[in-house]
């Protein structure tokens, strides 16, 4: 756990995220998996004297959501306003499961983008999912980071294994959660009117100031809360989002920035890995001039095609010095990195097409050198537990050179299925 203290505030002439808007007075976490995740949840809920706000790419059908749909009903039960969101394919098979726990229980359930008809899979922006997982209690104490609402041990694809997902979450206690709190409310909102939208109509159209109530409901659109003057007093910690409003890039340049400062190391681990070249470009630049780059990647896929995807890049990375290892003792879904000895992110966000400029995601950037430490040891045991990636893996040639256009070419027109003009 790291604690707010003065002993431990980053130097204020090296700021990797200079365009952050970093808060101070902050407590936070780190937690492992949801076995660490989930018992802290419960324990806020159940703590909750107002509101609870959770928004999730999967809530699952299983013991460990079981428990935390249990909580969120208790609270609703007592009088706690609870607002549950979750994405509309990610959850599509626990829909109508999720609606007898919650709504019987008068937790307000909303689905961002549902597909409950044929004709849905047609509509517009249906490839921009919900992938964030948060959930903010009286907005003082946030929950922010990779991990579904489902057991360690069991993927609906996969089924049950024995060795849990590596993956990460953070508990922030502070002036930081009131962001979270605001984007989670915005998610809700979006979810609610687009679900509603011709309701919400008539009812502007009725209403007695239908101006006012026209802003009002627009401001809950907002991706985030204005976030509040920037500050110097450790715990320092920012909320980061990619949407698809005013954010659109904002987590991938956060990325960018830190590592164009690196002056020691840059840790990176995550499942999906298909980065654009600007981002690609920054990682050997690292690289050349001496920086320990190493990259955590998937060993046990779970999808073909973003294994294949990342490894259309070992060649072009490990020619630059950038390490590669394989995490293989089970399934990786962790959402990390670390750079230098103070700047850590976890979150929701893959380095890939789908995250950097389709999904909704969210991260939170700590500047604490305790925090940063503790992170980098658990990717250290990671790595130990992995399988570097060496020449035979990394093949370059003309074999790998059309691998390389193949993907290139399928994530392309995937993006402009998504309507992303950008390029990437």
């Amino acid at each position: 756990m790291t604690a707010a203290g003065p002993q431990h505030a980053s130097p204020p002439a090296r700021d990797p995220g200079a365009r952050l808007r970093f808060v101070g007075g902050n407590r936070v976490e780190l937690l492992q998996g949801g076995d660490e995740l989930f018992p802290r949840m419960r324990e806020a809920i159940a703590g909750a004297e107002r509101e609870v706000w959770l928004a999730t790419y999967i809530f699952s059908d299983d013991d460990a959501a079981h428990s935390v749909a249990d909580a969120l009903a208790a609270a609703a039960r007592r009088g706690v306003s609870v607002h549950v969101v979750v994405d509309g394919f990610g959850s599509m098979d626990t829909l109508p499961r999720l609606r007898d726990w919650l709504q019987g229980a008068r937790v307000r359930l909303e689905v961002f983008r549902p597909i409950d008809r044929w004709w849905a899979w047609l509509q517009p922006g249906q490839l921009r999912r919900l992938h964030q997982k948060v959930c903010v209690v009286d907005g003082r104490i946030a929950f922010c980071g990779g991990i579904n609402v489902i057991d360690d041990r069991f993927d609906a694809g996969q089924g049950w294994f024995e060795a849990p997902r590596l993956d990460f979450a953070v508990a922030v206690h502070g002036p930081l959660a009131q962001q979270v709190h605001g984007t989670v409310r915005a998610i809700w909102a979006r979810a609610h009117l687009g679900r509603g939208w011709r309701d919400e109509m008539r009812r502007l159209t009725h209403a007695a100031a239908p101006v006012e109530r026209t802003v009002r409901l627009l401001r809950r659109l907002r991706s985030a809360t204005p976030p509040g003057p920037a500050s110097t007093q450790p715990v320092q910690a920012a909320f980061v989002v990619r949407d698809n409003l005013r954010q659109r890039r904002s987590i991938e340049r956060s990325l960018i920035r830190a590592m164009l400062q690196a002056q020691r190391r840059i840790d990176i681990a995550v499942p999906y890995f298909y980065p654009g070249r600007g981002f690609r470009r920054v990682l050997r630049q690292a690289a050349r001039r001496g920086v320990q780059v190493r990259l955590l990647l998937q060993g046990k896929v779970d999808y073909r095609i973003a294994a294949l995807a990342a490894q259309a890049l070992y060649a072009e990375l490990r020619s630059h010095g950038v390490r590669i290892f394989e995490y293989t003792p089970a399934f990786l879904h962790a959402k990390v990195a670390v750079v230098d000895d103070d700047w850590a992110t976890v979150g929701s966000s893959n380095i890939d097409p789908l995250s950097l400029l389709l999904n909704l995601e969210a991260n939170v950037v700590v500047r604490d050198r305790d925090f940063a430490a503790a992170l980098s040891a658990r990717l250290d045991a990671a790595i130990a537990a992995s399988r570097e990636v060496d020449g035979t893996q990394a093949r370059a040639g003309w074999r790998a050179g059309l691998q390389r256009r193949v993907i290139a070419w399928i994530a392309a027109t995937y993006l402009r299925l998504g309507g992303v003009r950008d390029r990437y």
